[in-house]
């Protein structure tokens, strides 16, 4: 009876048993990165540039305008993002500014923040699940996502850019894809593929790939036009308000890195026709298929025609930038180019999950749950093939896993659990587990010696780490602020933590700072010294073996770094006192 019980419990109040559950682990996890918090820990360049976006803001740049003028002063620099993500970060700085100071506010948002789309993430994978596999597989599924490596990254307390936001956003439109009912399905995936866009255009294959298995789903079966149709509006009409409310001055420009009049007239040609095919809904499967085909070769020819420009890499940087930085970005690069150590753990549950939803498939293949199997599958199946493309695919390609992986553990683990061998119950269980939720890679790595790092790779990592720390930078506050030249990815850091400005930062819209900092730092001395003062910089600072700093002795020995790196300092340099154990140098620019 009691049994019966909390099973209705846990049926109809699944939503908000979720968001208790998405409360307790908030609280978890800000109590456990406490440290993070305290000190603006903001590990990544893209969090603190974010930061500084919400701090802009909120100092009355005006609305539209998203160029970062502390970095390559006076002119600064357009940043290719959207507002959207500043809204909640934002909104819990001036709360907090009621009850404490500002200092204490940002760092309370900043923990705070990326916890909030994660409740999204939860409700839309227990939705997911709830759908294809059993009401009550939505606590499996959540224990599951909360043990992904790679996604759950993105959700942690300061890591406050937009791919938490996201991620969110792609797990709304898996739940809308295998949604029973057609509209609020269709309505599900459009809105969450236009607000996802609006944010940025990292997951724009996954918003093709979902619009491609609703085309599939109407040319399959016919009735399915009404979703297809909700689709077609939600895609274009949430595109074209997201277009006017959140983009930037700069944004209005034919460029083809963001939400802009390219990639907008795209999202409505396409959302027009598939609404025209939907409306059409002839009986003839054989003419849907020529519809689909015909709708699909316009949008890629008017593409071509109209804007041949974005048909390469749409940060459309120089040769040079791309040779010496695009190409060398870690995260872009296939997850067989990457180290076993880090390419396994990202890269196991991404193949549980597709076996899930391929035996999912084939469980359901006499039921009316076949097409929205099929369609999950489908776009599990894409998200693991993308690791193949780019690592960073891989938060995206754990969070889409879940489902099946949750799948495998329904059919598992109940049977473990109730086996009438007591090693078996346990052991065997535990070992199920593991194996299903993903989490014996990590494990597997941890004690298996493979790819562990050298002296060297340790040094580096701990100079790159130690550099950035805030009260290293903070130092940096006791000379009066000035325009500080530097390795480009400290450049946000240092914006962030101290009063000074910067040059660059790592951002394709930044891209001849960019160069001129590697240019700097990889030619002679009296180069760096034009192009220092070009930029009206009074300080140098460097960070002996950061990673950067690898690249500079690497590729130009005996250049200006090269030389620095050795102790021959030029003339036109100051050496000036930090304090004790920094690890940065710091000069004055003659």
């Amino acid at each position: 009876m009691a049994r019966g019980r909390l099973a209705e419990e846990l049926d109809r109040r699944w939503i908000a048993l979720t968001l208790i559950a998405w409360v307790a682990v908030a609280v978890w996890y800000v109590w456990s990165d406490w440290n993070l918090v305290r000190w603006l820990s903001l590990g990544d360049t893209d969090d603190n540039m974010r930061l500084m976006q919400v701090r802009a803001w909120l100092a009355g740049q005006p609305w539209y305008d998203l160029r970062n003028y502390r970095l390559n002063p006076p002119a600064g620099f357009d940043i290719h993002w959207s507002r959207i993500v500043d809204l909640p970060i934002a909104g819990l700085i001036l709360f907090f500014r009621l009850f404490t100071s500002n200092f204490w506010a940002e760092r309370l948002a900043c923990g705070i923040a990326p916890l909030i789309p994660l409740s999204i993430a939860m409700l839309g994978v227990g939705a997911t699940v709830r759908r294809l596999i059993h009401p009550l597989s939505w606590p499996l599924a959540i224990v599951f996502l909360l043990g992904t490596s790679a996604t759950m990254l993105m959700f942690l307390p300061e890591r406050i850019d937009h791919h938490g936001w996201q991620l969110a956003m792609l797990s709304l439109t898996v739940a809308g894809l295998c949604d029973s009912r057609g509209v609020r399905g269709g309505l599900m995936v459009g809105l969450a593929s236009a607000v996802s866009l609006a944010i940025g255009l990292e997951m724009l294959p996954y918003c093709a790939m979902a619009g491609a298995i609703l085309a599939l789903r109407w040319v399959w079966d016919r009735a399915e036009a009404t979703r297809l149709a909700a689709y077609a509006l939600s895609l274009g009409g949430g595109s074209a308000i997201g277009f006017a409310a959140f983009a930037s001055n700069a944004n209005y420009a034919m460029r083809c890195d963001a939400l802009t009049p390219v990639w907008l007239s795209v999202c409505i040609a396409a959302g027009a026709l598939l609404f025209l095919l939907a409306r059409l809904n002839p009986a003839s499967r054989g003419v849907r298929i020529g519809l689909a085909l015909l709708a699909g070769a316009a949008i890629v020819a008017g593409f071509v025609h109209f804007f041949p420009q974005c048909l390469g890499r749409p940060e459309g940087v120089s040769p040079e930038l791309q040779k010496n930085w695009l190409d060398n970005v870690r995260e872009a690069k296939p997850i067989y180019k990457h180290p076993f150590r880090l390419g396994f753990p990202i890269a196991a549950l991404p193949i549980v999950g597709v076996l899930g939803v391929i035996v999912g498939t084939w469980r359901a293949r006499r039921t009316r749950a076949l097409i929205g199997w099929s369609a999950v599958a489908l776009f599990v199946t894409f998200a693991c093939l993308m690791l193949l493309w780019q690592v960073r695919a891989g938060p995206a390609a754990q969070l889409l896993a879940v489902p099946g992986a949750t799948l495998l553990g329904w059919i598992v683990l109940p049977w473990l659990l109730n086996h009438r061998s007591m090693p078996v119950r346990v052991g065997g269980t535990v070992a199920a587990f593991l194996l299903v939720s993903g989490l014996f890679a990590g494990l597997i790595i941890k004690y298996l010696p493979v790819d562990r790092p050298n002296a060297y790779t340790k040094r580096v990592n701990g100079a790159t780490g130690s550099c950035v720390r805030y009260t290293v930078l903070k130092a940096l506050d006791r000379y009066p602020a000035q325009t500080v030249f530097t390795f480009v990815d400290l450049g946000p850091r240092l914006i962030t933590v101290t009063h000074h400005d910067a040059i660059a930062g790592p951002y394709h819209r930044n891209g001849a700072a960019i160069l001129d900092v590697q240019h700097a730092f990889g030619g002679s001395a009296d180069q760096a010294h034009a192009i220092v003062r070009r930029h009206g910089a009074t300080l140098l600072l460097v960070c002996p073996n950061h990673s950067e700093s690898t690249n500079y002795r690497a590729r130009n020995p005996g250049g200006f770094y090269d030389q620095l790196a050795h102790g021959e300092v030029p003339a036109w340099l100051t050496p000036l006192p930090l304090p004790r154990n920094s690890p940065l140098r710091l000069f004055k620019v003659d």
